[in-house]
């Protein structure tokens, strides 16, 4: 190697053999530097590549990226989101052709539900519903893992159209749905580790319709006006959150889907309780009118109405219940027939009676031949 090859600003005068060594060396460090620059600039590009991904992935779950109608609406979540094109999307319907009885589901098991009034819970607007956080000392049991509570929100149609309900029954829509979001705490840290597992999320789904006013459900619905906005929040005192829940929780259906809103991963193992709880026609409305999607200072307020997704494509799966599809209309036929039955024998009893009754009062009468009074008129002949 040329001593000067170092030192390429004096090596004019040496000779040409030496030169065309160093020039070769220049020219060799040179395009070393060029593939490490080259190299730099790639993982570079592939690093922001994926980090705009995951950002993008992550926007829509704070709500600011994705709507219900409009150029962003359901239709257009997949080109954004693809898992909302997939496979083992919710909600569903449950009709009888994909329903299958299963004797080893069990109720579920309700860890720290009923929560002290001195603790509080955070209600927001998200813009796309109300939503309410809750107490990591929540959880549930009896499914493949313990799976502590993280949120409930509320789905719901408009003031002219009361179906706002996601899960629907042999196609009827309910007039509003509840759902309590749980994620698998015994696997990952929180609900944002947990999202997009197949095994992250347990959700519990809660059908409304219109009743008798609900006294559990005002505990939330009376914040309503604290929570106009997009982004404002309140704090909501501690009560039993199991009394959202319908008194027969042994009845239910299960089934393995995903998120209903964007990025809609298919992470979901969700419990739809088969009885619906009412909320009277006056808090309905207060759910549909209530609140904006925008910001308060907003110049166009955009009404949050109708934010429910519509049914998905079942994709062969299956829905299982705890309860034997059909009990409900057998039993009532079996009840109509105990009381015809119950009817016939009573009215035969009191016919039965009735004749007797008319028997014994016949007893008491004498029928004497009219002999007498046809020989006394033949004396006087």
């Amino acid at each position: 190697m040329c001593a000067f090859c170092y030192l390429p600003h004096v090596y004019r005068g040496i000779s040409s053999e030496c030169r065309e060594t160093c020039e070769l060396l220049e020219y060799k460090s040179f395009l070393e530097m060029s593939a490490k620059s080259f190299s730099a600039v790639t993982v570079a590009a592939v690093l922001i590549f994926f980090l705009k991904i995951q950002l993008s992935e992550q926007a829509p779950v704070n709500g600011s990226k994705w709507s219900y109608i409009g150029p962003d609406g359901e239709k257009a979540w997949p080109k954004k989101y693809p898992f909302c094109g997939g496979v083992f999307q919710s909600p569903i319907d449950f009709h009888k052709d994909i329903l299958q009885y299963d004797s080893n589901l069990l109720p579920l098991e309700f860890i720290g539900y009923n929560v002290s009034s001195t603790d509080h819970f955070t209600l927001t607007n998200n813009g796309h519903s109300v939503k309410m956080y809750l107490s990591p000392t929540m959880s549930i049991r009896n499914l493949p893992f313990e799976y502590t509570a993280s949120q409930l929100h509320l789905h719901w149609g408009n003031r002219n159209k009361s179906e706002g309900s996601e899960h629907t029954v042999g196609g009827k829509h309910f007039a509003a749905e509840l759902h309590i979001v749980h994620y698998n705490s015994e696997k990952y840290p929180d609900v944002t580790a947990a999202m997009d597992k197949e095994d992250g999320l347990a959700v519990l789904a809660v059908l409304l319709e219109i009743g008798p006013f609900n006294p559990s459900y005002e505990k939330i619905f009376r914040h309503f006006r604290n929570v106009k906005y997009k982004d404002q929040k309140v704090q909501v005192p501690g009560f039993n959150v199991r009394e959202l829940l319908p008194a027969r929780l042994d009845e239910f259906y299960r089934y393995e889907g995903s998120l209903t809103t964007p990025p809609c991963y298919p992470s979901v193992l969700w419990t739809v309780f088969r009885h619906p709880v009412t909320i009277s026609q006056e808090q309905l409305l207060a759910l549909e009118t209530a609140m904006y999607c925008t910001e308060s200072d907003d110049p166009e307020p955009l009404e949050m109405v109708d934010n429910f997704r519509n049914v998905q494509e079942f994709h062969e799966r299956l829905v299982f219940i705890s309860f034997r599809e059909g009990f409900v209309v057998s039993a009532v036929i079996a009840c109509i027939l105990a009381v015809l039955t119950i009817l016939a024998v009573a009215l035969w009893l009191l016919k039965k009676r009735s004749c007797k009754k008319e028997g014994q009062d016949n007893r008491g009468v004498i029928y004497k031949p009219g002999t007498y009074k046809e020989e006394e008129d033949l004396s006087k002949m």
